[in-house]
């Protein structure tokens, strides 16, 4: 990575003040990453829903299930902005082979519930680490931090079920005061409403995608953060950059 280019400030921090630079990353870039991460998430969510109507929890897991392969698309935008470029759908599809391809079973098998994925992410996409080499940097990486990065994950686990579940309190909270009840009823007995099983189906699904399409970036983002975080420890990348500056 050149250490020259890049646009954030470094300095060694918290893990969780690192994730806040990830936050504010997210919120300075945001019109690059929902722009290229949009149109993947829909096609992906679209061909998810097609399995609904043979089984209801399906497209929610498929969706849940290809989150790994859809943070790379959110990587790759993050990398670049964090040297101040911005990433157009075109800068996307031209290195959609390097962005979406490798190590796709291993991302979605077991490497897929990795209490650390977002903070070991990089090692691969970013570094093409594979390996004896990338365990050995996964493990140098995680030294000191496997509490931190467990703890992002388990936070942002949280805060996506809340968010949908809220989502689809939202019928109920909207729903005038008289057919309340009905709504209600509906949740829990959805083969006795014309709305029927499909139907609230529909509204899991459609609700999760939402969550997931506004989460997600800023989930990416803390794990990066934390990664650049700790690179700066071991690297002294905050030395480098101060050296640059001063004899530039």
């Amino acid at each position: 990575m050149r250490v020259e280019g890049l646009a954030v400030v470094l300095r060694p921090r918290s893990q969780g003040e690192a994730c806040d630079l990830g936050l504010a990353l997210v919120r300075g870039h945001a019109g690059s990453i929902w722009r290229c991460f949009t149109p993947v998430m829909l096609v992906v969510a679209a061909l998810a829903l097609c399995t609904v109507d043979s089984f209801g929890w399906l497209p929610m897991l498929i969706v849940f299930w290809l989150k790994p392969w859809l943070d790379r698309v959110l990587l790759f935008v993050l990398s670049r902005a964090v040297f101040g470029e911005a990433t157009r759908w075109r800068d996307l599809w031209r290195a959609r082979r390097q962005v979406l391809g490798g190590q796709l079973l291993r991302t979605l098998l077991w490497r897929r519930f990795s209490p650390w994925r977002a903070y070991t992410q990089p090692i691969e996409q970013l570094e093409a680490q594979r390996g004896g080499a990338r365990r050995k940097r996964a493990k140098l990486m995680l030294n000191g931090n496997r509490g931190a990065a467990t703890a992002l994950q388990t936070a942002f686990t949280h805060a996506e079920a809340a968010l949908a579940y809220s989502l689809v309190a939202l019928l109920w909270w909207f729903t005038p005061e008289n057919r309340s009840a009905d709504v209600w009823d509906w949740f829990f007995h959805p083969g006795a409403h014309a709305a029927g099983e499909l139907g609230l189906s529909l509204v899991m699904s459609l609700s999760y995608f939402a969550v997931v399409l506004f989460l997600e970036p800023f989930y990416v983002a803390a794990g990066f953060a934390m990664y650049l975080n700790r690179r700066v420890v071991l690297e002294a990348w905050d030395i480098e950059q101060e050296f640059r500056h001063a004899f530039a």
